[in-house]
């Protein structure tokens, strides 16, 4: 990692009305739109989809560096992320998010060690530890079939 502090840019364009685009030096562009619940077309992604997004990836990468750290094998994170906007208190928010990893780890290895890595992980996101929202976390921890 280089030594911090980082500085993150973007720029997004939109008319009065419709899609509006992301971009950001070096990456590719992103559509963006209202979510149909906000009256949007519901065929980009939509601010909210991106929060979620934000925090999934984030522990993805987070459990990558803390695995290798540790010296924890894997191979592959599936995470489902879900979100919940209400009113509260007068404002629209994020009152929940969670998290549902699935970790397929190689025949053999230690549950206990990638339990370790998820906790911190989940406790070093940068993402989730940025929101007021708690986020979190239901993993399930899965070996994959020993080879024949």
């Amino acid at each position: 990692m280089k030594p911090l502090p980082h500085d993150y840019e973007m720029t997004l364009t939109g008319a009065s009305a419709g899609y509006a685009t992301a971009s950001a030096a070096g990456l590719a562009d992103l559509t963006t739109a209202p979510p149909a619940e906000y009256d949007g077309p519901g065929d980009a992604w939509s601010p909210e989809h991106l929060l979620l997004a934000a925090v999934s990836s984030c522990f993805l990468f987070t459990f990558r560096a803390v695995a290798k750290a540790s010296h924890v094998d894997f191979v592959e994170v599936e995470a489902v992320t879900a979100g919940t906007v209400d009113r509260t208190g007068g404002v629209t928010r994020f009152t929940d998010i969670v998290v549902r990893p699935t970790i397929t780890t190689p025949a053999g290895a230690d549950a206990a060690a990638v339990q370790r890595a998820i906790d911190k992980a989940a406790s070093r996101c940068l993402v989730s530890s940025s929101l007021n929202t708690r986020v979190r976390l239901e993993p399930t921890i899965r070996q994959s079939a020993a080879a024949a």
